[in-house]
């Protein structure tokens, strides 16, 4: 008589908790559902080629504080998005120093981090494992290529489609990706098999993932405070008529370790490597008072700014990623004492261990001179951000897996498991291309119009 098999759901071995991150191992068909996995949509199927008779398969309930801290962030980006230009505080800074939307993205990784640890607990066949990783990092690298390379319109800019010359290489799905790929190999390949029942032997069992973790921050501050940055130039184009030449700038660096927006090995690497054709042209230090009579908001320039006020510049560059990767791989520690300790208790306290010291390290660091500034994504910056996702986690467990108090979330649960969607209908301008896409002879005769609101 045969016995039907079918795909191992992830679940936690816990008294009932699953690994809550629905979010990155689903191997899902379209571009979509495979980011999806990554920051949206919990803890599905895990199709990584391992199969078990579908009679011993149980199905678990959720770590919904997971889902919940998801949601969260999905709503503080909702927040900050929408109310950043009215409210200036709240936006990104402008440079050093910390605001509430500078969160948003450690939280996405650190999140993405602790699901990868529950979605690879058990993983028999880790080359089939690769693969799917691998898969699911082109998918949501070309995602996130299509709607932020500039395919889609601005807001009050209804022109289609984009230059392949200019287009921008890097953004904020493509960081994810890296990010999770990396996790996800140290994951599949770099985890031991001893026994963990504390501290110390948990520390043992995952060294490698550490030593990768040391390693990549030990390179990011070489590479930040060692590199020369030689003068460099850009041009912005000139629109007063077709023949217009090109206005060329020139930035005097020669220096060395300069953490400032003009020249810092972080910028010199993207525009090296990439072209600075295809970095960000809204920069934050756009923002600041050198570049901003209306700083901390966008503005005119001052007639005395300097000559770097206009190049452009990717917050989410290559050496900044190396330190994403390392708030991944944070979360994937947090992950790691959700499948090692069952007890609430025991949890919290290895929780609140690492969060304390790396808010007190990173805050140290800061006051000593090495800034927390997200745009270059500095150690001390993802020691205080990985340090906050650590209380704010604590927190929501606290409330909703420990205490019950699952009403307060239901809300910020639902935001979790659809945070992709989200994402690409609030933060890639599809709901503006619904609203303002559509008019009457004039772009401002659209829908938004008929409710009393001009564009």
């Amino acid at each position: 008589m045969g016995v039907k098999y079918e795909a191992v759901k992830g679940h936690e071995e816990n008294g009932g908790e699953e690994g809550g991150g629905r979010g990155v191992i689903t191997a899902d068909r379209t571009a979509t559902k495979a980011a999806m996995n990554m920051i949206g949509q919990g803890h599905r199927d895990l199709e990584l080629g391992l199969q078990i008779p579908a009679k011993q398969e149980q199905r678990q309930p959720r770590l919904v504080s997971l889902d919940v801290f998801r949601g969260l962030t999905v709503a503080l980006m909702i927040l900050v998005d929408n109310a950043g230009g009215s409210f200036p505080a709240i936006n990104h800074s402008p440079w050093n120093g910390l605001t509430l939307a500078d969160y948003v993205m450690p939280f996405f990784l650190f999140i993405v981090g602790v699901s990868l640890s529950l979605a690879y607990k058990k993983l028999p066949c880790k080359g089939i494992a690769t693969k799917n990783a691998v898969l699911r990092t082109l998918k949501l690298l070309v995602l996130g290529l299509v709607l932020q390379g500039g395919y889609f319109h601005r807001v009050n800019d209804l022109t289609f489609g984009v230059d392949i010359s200019q287009m921008r290489l890097m953004g904020i799905l493509q960081r994810i990706a890296i990010s999770y790929f990396v996790a996800a190999l140290c994951e599949i390949w770099l985890k031991g098999d001893s026994n963990v029942d504390s501290g110390s032997s948990l520390l043992r069992n995952y060294k490698f993932q550490w030593a990768v973790a040391s390693m990549l921050s030990i390179v990011y501050i070489v590479l930040l405070y060692g590199i020369y940055v030689p003068d460099w130039k850009y041009q912005i184009p000139i629109h007063e008529t077709s023949l217009s030449q090109p206005k060329t700038f020139l930035v005097k660096c020669g220096v060395r370790g300069d953490t400032g927006p003009a020249c810092n090995a972080v910028g010199m690497i993207d525009r090296t490597i990439f072209g600075i054709q295809h970095l960000y042209r809204r920069p934050v230090y756009a923002r600041t008072k050198q570049c901003s009579i209306n700083s901390p908001d966008y503005g005119p320039l001052p007639p005395d700014s300097p000559s770097w006020c206009q190049a452009p510049f990717d917050p989410e560059g290559i050496l900044s990623s190396l330190m994403a990767i390392v708030t991944c791989l944070v979360g994937l520690h947090y992950g790691h004492i959700i499948v090692h300790f069952k007890d609430h208790r025991n949890r919290i306290l290895h929780w609140l261990i690492p969060s304390s010291s790396l808010l007190v390290l990173g805050f140290a660091l800061d006051w000593f001179g090495m800034h927390v500034n997200k745009a270059l994504y500095t150690f001390s910056y993802m020691c205080v951000s990985a340090g906050a996702a650590g209380v704010v986690f604590v927190a929501i467990y606290l409330m909703v897996d420990m205490w019950r108090y699952r009403r307060v979330g239901m809300l910020l649960e639902w935001m979790g498991k659809h945070a992709l969607l989200i994402f690409v209908l609030v933060a890639c301008n599809l709901i503006p291309i619904l609203l303002q896409g559509f008019y009457w002879r004039q772009p401002h005769n659209n829908i938004l119009s008929v409710f009393g609101v001009r564009t």
